[in-house]
């Protein structure tokens, strides 16, 4: 069976000057899925995400969403997705229903469908008793709420989503993630969304790519990715030589992945509890004074630092 593919990129780049914040990045997302692009602060995300949608034109590279050349043929794009974007882009002067509204009326969608639409997204978002009020009187959740409203209203084949829950309490961020999720399974939506939050990525998300100084640096499921670490995961932070005990520790029989990032050593094993004690002696023969040791299942966290060598925030 052939597969469809709603995004494809090979070689896609995006140079500023003397800065390559796109280098050369291939990227495949099968039609009908949810994709989970992680990366730090700086890391080319956005940059990514805007080649896509049309915004901004790749230096070097191709890419095709939903069949159509982003370069060549940007208006045929543009008519098939929906985007929220990072940095929250609304009319201050309209009313939350005017915004909905308008969008509607730029893509063509007939007035009956558009007011049903609008309705049924301005509940799911809870903003009705909000959506006769100036957008310029909205918290910043609310905006929020109505970006991501606009990006589904046109029932786009391709979602682009940055950031798309930022600042939204746990019971609304719950509310938009099974709202994605019916329309994946109902209609097919693909998305690609860039986070900060893992459990996010790992509640959405049937693959993840992780993307660092503008390439794409690992890709899997969540589960794919978690089970490079190793079953589970000793977290050790301390003082000393701590070059020794990562190199000794290393080469353990038991150690599947050692890692040192941040301050803290990251040590995959099949077993935590039973492998903890070799652990605490191996850095006492080392000189290294352990300060806090953890044993804990690995997580999306886990596998980005180990990746990276950065917290997700870092810049």
């Amino acid at each position: 069976m052939t597969e469809t593919f709603a995004i494809e990129a090979h070689g896609l780049t995006r140079r500023y000057d003397d800065v390559l914040a796109v280098d050369g990045l291939d990227l495949r997302v099968r039609a009908g899925t949810i994709y989970a692009l992680l990366g730090p602060n700086g890391a080319g995300k956005t940059t990514t995400i805007s080649m896509l949608n049309t915004l901004l034109p790749p230096t070097a590279g191709t890419a095709c969403v939903a069949g159509f050349d982003v370069a060549a043929q940007a208006p045929a794009v543009r008519q098939r997705i929906g985007v929220t974007f990072q940095e929250i882009v609304l009319d201050r002067d309209l009313t939350g229903r005017e915004v909905l509204d308008y969008h509607g009326q730029l893509y063509g969608l007939a007035r009956r469908e558009r007011a049903k639409r609008i309705d049924a997204l301005l509940a799911l978002v809870e903003l009705e008793d909000a959506a006769g009020r100036l957008v310029k009187g909205y918290s910043g959740g609310m905006k929020r709420r109505l970006e991501l409203a606009r990006g589904l209203l046109t029932e786009p084949e391709v979602l682009f989503l940055d950031e798309p829950t930022q600042g939204l309490d746990p019971q609304n961020r719950a509310r938009i993630w099974d709202y994605l999720r019916a329309q994946r399974a109902a209609r097919g939506l693909t998305i690609l969304l860039t986070t900060h939050d893992m459990e996010e990525a790992g509640a959405l998300a049937g693959r993840v790519g992780i993307i660092d100084r503008g390439r794409l640096i690992a890709e899997g499921s969540p589960d794919e990715l978690i089970a490079r670490i190793g079953t589970e995961v000793i977290r050790v932070a301390g003082r000393g030589d701590a070059a020794t005990f990562v190199r000794r520790v290393a080469g353990l029989p038991f150690a599947e992945e050692v890692h040192r990032a941040n301050g803290l050593i990251q040590i995959g094993v099949d077993d935590g509890s039973r492998r903890l004690a070799a652990i605490v002696t191996t850095a006492g023969e080392c000189g290294f004074d352990i300060e806090d040791v953890s044993v804990a299942r690995p997580t999306l966290g886990d596998v980005f630092l180990k990746t990276t060598g950065r917290a997700l925030r870092d810049t």
